[in-house]
């Protein structure tokens, strides 16, 4: 992995964080969500004109991911109104970079070194270990943020083989966010009658969060052409370190010291992925 595509996934996991916290910060953590969502389709649909097209194998993969990304969005939102950040945010992040390993190696046949597995595993221990300790987080809260795991496990690798068959990753970006927000913003026209005057108020956050989902997702999805997925995905989940701060420092959740110990390991994982 290159020093370039390094420092583009942690810039990539840094914008994560913070349109995760801006979900988070939000009086209604659901519609907070469908306007980042919808904030990133208005962008995607601008957009999209001006980029090449996909190739036809990649619509397979893009059908799979758009499902799989409005189940992501719906689970973000659940998990935060049962949850803080700093309890939630570590368990859907921690456990897909194990999960996509396994899954890479394993069932897909994909090589990865010595050195692979060991920053996969420093990163996914650390991040999973931030969720050990203290409190901010209700059973119920952390039940979603596990089945998340798994939704963000699979759709890292559809979008993995789903990009790579594109020809386009900027344009298999902005059709992500197409067929995510646009169903989640016409649910939410139909169900919720306070949602227009909810976005009145609050567009301001969701064309920040927008900008920074789809920019840190796309980012990621080039990456992927880039590197191995497995270790884009892992050194991408370096995001809660960014989110642990934010947690702490704006929306003032309490970090424990057990927390302060697992940044330390995530941050040697980060540095044996430079090195993989």
């Amino acid at each position: 992995m290159s020093l370039f595509v390094f420092c583009v996934i942690l810039f990539s996991a840094a914008l994560h964080a913070v349109w995760n916290a801006i979900v988070k910060g939000g009086s209604d953590t659901l519609l907070t969500t469908i306007l980042v969502a919808a904030s990133g389709a208005a962008v995607g649909i601008v957009c999209l004109p001006f980029l090449p097209p996909i190739a036809p194998a990649a619509w397979p993969y893009l059908a799979i991911s758009g499902v799989l990304e409005i189940a992501y969005y719906t689970l973000v939102a659940s998990a935060y109104r049962h949850a803080d950040m700093s309890r939630a945010y570590p368990l859907m992040r921690g456990a897909p970079p194990l999960l996509v390993a396994l899954v890479s190696s394993l069932a897909l046949g994909m090589a990865i070194s010595t050195a692979g597995w060991i920053g996969v595993a420093l990163v996914s221990v650390g991040l999973l270990s931030l969720t050990l300790g203290g409190t901010g987080g209700n059973g119920r809260g952390m039940a979603f943020a596990m089945v998340n795991a798994l939704v963000i496990a699979s759709y890292t690798l559809v979008d993995g083989f789903g990009v790579r068959a594109s020809g386009s990753p900027a344009a298999y970006t902005m059709w992500i966010f197409i067929l995510t927000g646009v169903p989640l913003a016409a649910w939410a026209l139909v169900t919720r009658r306070d949602f227009p005057a909810y976005a009145r108020r609050n567009w301001h956050l969701g064309l920040a969060g927008g900008l920074g989902t789809l920019i840190s997702y796309g980012l990621v999805l080039w990456a992927m052409t880039q590197a191995p997925i497995p270790l884009v995905a892992a050194l991408r989940e370096t995001s809660i370190l960014f989110g642990t701060l934010i947690a702490a420092l704006v929306l003032k959740e309490r970090v424990t010291r057990t927390r302060i110990v697992a940044v330390l390991i995530i941050a040697a994982g980060a540095a044996v992925l430079k090195l993989a």
